[in-house]
């Protein structure tokens, strides 16, 4: 499976949602908080066309999904 990093923010019920649907599938991935570590907002707003939507989930160097499903993320990491 292809590397899954999700970009986050706290009080996010979507970015908690899908989080917790991929470890309920055993599905691995990293985290980044872009509150934290705002030097990666520019990851999230380049993918979403200048908006900082989260969650926004990249899979592998260079696939980008902006708010999907867990089937869409793991769709796009076995692809």
């Amino acid at each position: 499976m292809t590397d899954i990093t999700i970009y986050w923010r706290p009080m996010c019920g979507y970015c908690e949602e899908l989080k917790g649907e991929l470890h309920a599938r055993n599905v691995p991935f990293s985290e980044v908080n872009i509150w934290e570590q705002r030097d990666k907002v520019e990851v999230v707003t380049n993918a979403t066309g200048g908006d900082e939507v989260v969650p926004t989930v990249q899979v592998g160097d260079d696939t980008f999904l902006v708010n999907p499903s867990a089937d869409e993320v793991i769709a796009a990491a076995q692809g």
